[in-house]
């Protein structure tokens, strides 16, 4: 089972819990359309990784806010990058197909550690470098599904297990990544950096 690190010790998700177009901005840049429901998919635990590998020149990064659940609660908070083989979604996509081979593959749901969700959830913001430039940044305002919301929502159909992970969706920005390429994510509560995570693929 692979692992993460929360509060300096190793635990284990069963899974981790996606949400798809959470931002209006992101669902523009793609051309999709704003769904009339929370859009929700899984990765399984072993598509979790704590190193950021180039898997093809269609993958493409998504920057997360994640939270940690813990006896039904948003327990913690971490940074992570959902990659998404882009070429193989458009077609899944095409065919009303399911996402899995796009999106559940191994090593493909990056994740800084995660520490302790701060007092006020409403003050979480994060941003994604890479070289050194700023390209993506989301904050808790611009979410159209709001964490506990996607709790609630996410547990009227399947239970959350201690350690599983909300990745809550990537605002605009995304692209594809190169291999050297230098990754930096941060998660905040107002301008208090709460954790980091930094890879170079």
């Amino acid at each position: 089972m692979k692992n993460i690190k929360y509060k300096n010790q190793n635990i284990e998700p069963s899974k981790v819990v996606c949400i798809g177009r959470n931002y209006v901005e992101h669902i523009e840049e793609l051309g999709n359309e704003i769904p009339s429901s929370m859009v929700v998919f899984n990765k399984p635990n072993s598509s979790i990784s704590d190193k950021l590998y180039f898997f093809s020149e269609h993958c493409r990064f998504e920057g997360e806010i994640c939270f940690l659940i813990c006896d039904h609660k948003i327990t913690g908070v971490g940074f992570g990058l959902d990659l998404t083989h882009a070429d193989i979604q458009n077609h899944l996509k095409s065919k009303g197909l399911p996402w899995e081979r796009a999106k559940s593959f191994d090593n493909s749901a990056v994740f800084s550690d995660f520490v302790p969700i701060c007092d006020n959830i409403k003050t979480l913001n994060m941003k994604l470098y890479i070289n050194d430039r700023l390209i993506q940044f989301a904050t808790y305002d611009l979410m159209m599904y709001k964490p506990h919301t996607m709790l609630s929502e996410i547990e009227s159909f399947m239970t959350l297990e201690d350690n599983d992970i909300i990745m809550s969706g990537t605002p605009k920005g995304v692209g594809t990544y190169a291999i050297g390429d230098k990754f930096v994510g941060q998660i905040f509560s107002g301008d208090e950096l709460l954790v980091e995570g930094s890879w170079v693929v």
